[in-house]
């Protein structure tokens, strides 16, 4: 890691089905060029200058699925070093979204949306190194987790994490 550590700020949101047994995820299968295609994956996206996170993850649910997140949890944080396409750093904050307004969206410019059954997950294309802390985002825990998940050409290297 370079002594400059400037990671890109995001946010990923993991919106419940009022009943809580289903998820609503993004197949990313819009675009080739992205890093998440052919994958599931919660809803977010970067976090802008003029935003605090939870701004951002409203404003990222809002624009990807069409809805107004109301029951917000921060769940936990992820420090995704080499993530990037291109090798960039990512620090993200993990979310679930409990409660919400409005009428889902069925698919946006990155992909389509489902709402897949949480039961199923160990079906679902998600990236390796998220079944590492999934479970975490909807167990009954209220402490927030804080994950360090180093990448080295798209595949994660090694993970540790803390609760509190």
């Amino acid at each position: 890691m370079s002594a400059s550590y400037r990671p890109i700020l995001g946010t990923l949101g993991y919106v419940m089905s009022p009943d809580g047994k289903e998820v609503l995820l993004l197949n990313r299968s819009k675009r080739l060029d992205d890093i998440h295609y052919g994958k599931f994956n919660g809803l977010g996206g970067k976090l802008h200058s003029d935003e605090d996170v939870v701004s951002g993850m409203v404003r990222e649910i809002r624009e990807e699925a069409g809805i107004e997140p109301i029951d917000i949890h921060l769940r936990g944080t992820i420090n995704w070093p080499g993530f990037g396409g291109a090798g960039e750093d990512w620090f993200g904050f993990i979310f679930r979204i409990d409660s919400w307004t409005g009428t889902v969206l069925s698919e946006n410019p990155e992909g389509y949306l489902q709402w897949v059954a949480r039961s199923t997950f160990d079906q679902v294309k998600f990236w390796e190194s998220d079944r590492y802390w999934l479970d975490m985002v909807f167990d009954d825990d209220p402490r927030v987790f804080h994950g360090h998940a180093p990448f080295l050409d798209g595949e994660m290297i090694s993970w540790k994490f803390h609760r509190i």
